[in-house]
C-alpha cells in the first residue's frame, strides 16, 4: 500500500432543503470541496468515485452513485453507490482509501448524500428501521431509536452511569454546534433542558437522538506524494479499518460494546502504528447519546465500563485532553445518514489545516469513527497532518 491524503473536503450545510433533490446536494458539496483545494483542481485527473447513500424515501435507488456524478459532469469513470446503512460513508471513503493506496486509481471522490426531511415522521422511521435485522427487530416493530434504548438500558445498569451522563453529552455536542455554520441546530442547551426532555424510547429522550437531516459531504483522495500538487496542507490518512457483527442484538455476545468498531479501530491504530492515547480529537458517531460513551470504550480511550467519565470530567469538551465531535457530532451537526462519514472527514480536514474558526481545537492527530446501523458495520480512519 501507498500513503495516501486528503486535499480537498466540503459539505453543505444541514439540515431542511426543500427545494433541493439529492444531485444538487451533492453538487453544492462538490462546490465545497473543490473550493478547498488550494491549487488548480482540474476535474479530469478523477479517476473514480464512491457515494455513500442509503437512499432514504427510495428517491434514487438505482444507480444513485451515476446519478449524482453526471450532474457534476463527472462521466466516462468507474462510479459507485455504497450501502452500509448509517456507515455508507464511512465505506465510500474506505473504498476510495483502499483504492488508491493500492495503485488502482491515483484520484478518487469519496463521497456521500441523503435526502430525509421530505418524508413523515412515520415514513422516517420506516426507513431508519431499515438498518436493523429485518426479521427480529424491524418486522417486529423495533425502532431505531428502540434498538439503541436497549442498548442503553443495559449500560446503564452494568455501569456507574446515570441518565445524566447521557445528556452531558448532548449539551457538550450542543455547545460545538452552536459554532459551527453548517450544523443542524446552531443553539445550545442547558442540562436541566436535555435531561428533562420528553421520552422518546426509555430511558431515552428527545435529546439523546439525532435530528433526521438532508446533506452532501465530499472528498478528494490521492497519493501522499502528489499530495503537495493541490495543497500546502495536505491531511494523510495514515490508518485505516473496517469491521462487521451481528446485525440483531440478541445474536451478539454483549450489547454495551461493538466489535465491529473495535475491529475497524485496531486495524487503523495499526497501520498507523499510534495508540489511542496518540489521538488528539476525534469525530465519533453519536446518533443517539448512549452510542458516543460506547465509542470512547470501543476506540481505547476509556476502559470498557467507564466511557461515561470521560464526559462527565470535561475530558471530552472542545477545550478538553480529547475534544470528541467539535462539528457537534451527529446530534447537533445533523445525520444525513450517507454522507455523514465524509461529512466527519470535513470537520476534521478543517480542524487539522487550523480552518475551524471558533470550534478550533489543537491536535495534530484526529480519528473518525462511522458506525452502520447499531454496530452491524463500522469504519475507524487516523489522519495525521505536518505542522
Amino acid at each position: 500500500m501507498r500513503d495516501v491524503a486528503i486535499v480537498g473536503a466540503g459539505q453543505t450545510p444541514y439540515g431542511a432543503h426543500p427545494r433541493q433533490s439529492i444531485k444538487e446536494l451533492f453538487a453544492t458539496a462538490y462546490d465545497a470541496m473543490v473550493e478547498s483545494v488550494d491549487r488548480a483542481y482540474d476535474p479530469d485527473e478523477v479517476d473514480a468515485a464512491h457515494v455513500g447513500s442509503l437512499g432514504v424515501g427510495g428517491y434514487q435507488l438505482g444507480i444513485t452513485g451515476a446519478s449524482v456524478t453526471s450532474h457534476i459532469g463527472l462521466t466516462g469513470v468507474p462510479v459507485q453507490r455504497v450501502e452500509n446503512a448509517c456507515a455508507s460513508g464511512g465505506f465510500a471513503l474506505l473504498n476510495a482509501v483502499q483504492a488508491v493506496g493500492s495503485g488502482v486509481h491515483d484520484a478518487v471522490l469519496a463521497g456521500g448524500v441523503e435526502k430525509m426531511l421530505d418524508l413523515s415522521g412515520d415514513r422516517s422511521k420506516y426507513w431508519l428501521g431499515v438498518s436493523g435485522d429485518t426479521e427480529y427487530e424491524r418486522l417486529a416493530g423495533t425502532t431505531f431509536a428502540g434498538v439503541y434504548a436497549i442498548i442503553a438500558q443495559r449500560y446503564l445498569a452494568e455501569t456507574d452511569a446515570e441518565h445524566e451522563h447521557l445528556s452531558k453529552v448532548a449539551v457538550k455536542n450542543h455547545e460545538n454546534g452552536a459554532l459551527n455554520p453548517k450544523a443542524q441546530f446552531q443553539r445550545e442547551v442547558s442540562l436541566e433542558k436535555a435531561a428533562g426532555a420528553p421520552e422518546i424510547a426509555d430511558p431515552l429522550n428527545l435529546y439523546d437522538a439525532c435530528p433526521t437531516t438532508d446533506g452532501a459531504a465530499c472528498a478528494l483522495v490521492v497519493p501522499a506524494d502528489e499530495a503537495t500538487r493541490y495543497t500546502d496542507d495536505p491531511v494523510y490518512v495514515t490508518g485505516f479499518g473496517g469491521g462487521s457483527d451481528y446485525l440483531a442484538l440478541h445474536d451478539r455476545e454483549t450489547i454495551v460494546s461493538l466489535p465491529a468498531v473495535r475491529e475497524a479501530a485496531d486495524a487503523a491504530y495499526e497501520r498507523a502504528g499510534v495508540s489511542p492515547s496518540d489521538v488528539d480529537l476525534a469525530e465519533v458517531h453519536d446518533c443517539f447519546t448512549i452510542a458516543e460513551l460506547l465509542a470512547y470504550e470501543d476506540l481505547g480511550f476509556a476502559d470498557s465500563g467507564e466511557g461515561w467519565r470521560l464526559v462527565d470530567e470535561g475530558a471530552t469538551d472542545r477545550d478538553g485532553d480529547l475534544p470528541v465531535n467539535t462539528s457537534g457530532g451527529l446530534k447537533a451537526k445533523g445525520h444525513p445518514l450517507g454522507a455523514t462519514g465524509v461529512g466527519q472527514v470535513v470537520e476534521l480536514f478543517e480542524q487539522l489545516r487550523g480552518e475551524a474558526d471558533e470550534r478550533q481545537a489543537d491536535g495534530d492527530v484526529a480519528l473518525s469513527h462511522n458506525v452502520g446501523g447499531s454496530g452491524g458495520a463500522a469504519t475507524v480512519f487516523v489522519y495525521e497532518v505536518a505542522r
